[in-house]
């Protein structure tokens, strides 16, 4: 469940309503049914993101290989759904036993197991909106989440073009929150393109 996108040879295509139903953990995905709703940014995110990052740290401790404020609100200017993407790396995510019981210990659940894509993990968060994204160390998704984010704090020109998408495809029917973050790969996957070709 890619929600910012990302690159043909890192991104399966888009995920069936079956495929975003099996990976779900505990309850049923919360159905849209309508559209996205985006918040103008809040100056606030990056505080937001400190505190869960230092909860985390609190029990993660050197297991936290990386904890980074990632998705459209660790982007200054950038409209986004008010839910705060955090990247978290471990050792392995596969092995739930040595991460999973620690990220519970302070609320966090999890929501989303994903072995055929990347090992991912998410996690929704105890307080505050949060999906916490949980890679293996290594894995090709950290450096594109990385990528994209940096390339939009200093790019405005791609900011721009990739709010634009997120307004005209918010407006549209979901199904499923899924759906839209899959309708934004195209214009993801040109921007990457264009921050791997500068780099």
């Amino acid at each position: 469940m890619a929600e910012s996108g990302g690159t043909s040879e890192d991104l399966p295509p888009p995920m069936t309503d079956e495929q975003i139903e099996h990976v779900a953990v505990g309850a049923p995905p919360k159905r849209l049914n309508g559209p996205v709703v985006l918040s103008e940014y809040d100056p606030d995110w990056p505080a937001i993101f400190a505190d869960e990052q230092a909860r985390i740290s609190s029990v993660l401790g050197d297991k936290a290989l990386m904890i980074e404020h990632v998705g459209s609100t660790s982007v200054p200017g950038l409209a986004a759904k008010p839910i705060i993407d955090i990247l978290l790396v471990v050792d392995r995510t596969p092995d739930e036993k040595s991460y999973v019981p620690e990220l519970e210990s302070v609320g966090y659940v999890l929501r989303v197991r994903e072995p055929t894509w990347h090992e991912h993990r998410l996690f929704k968060g105890p307080d505050a909106d949060v999906n916490l994204h949980v890679f293996s160390r290594g894995d090709a998704e950290i450096e594109r989440m990385l990528v994209f984010r940096d390339w939009l704090r200093t790019h405005g020109e791609d900011r721009d073009l990739y709010l634009r998408t997120k307004r005209d495809l918010a407006s549209k029917t979901w199904k499923y929150t899924q759906n839209y973050a899959d309708a934004k790969s195209a214009v993801v996957n040109s921007v990457l393109k264009k921050a791997r070709s500068a780099r």
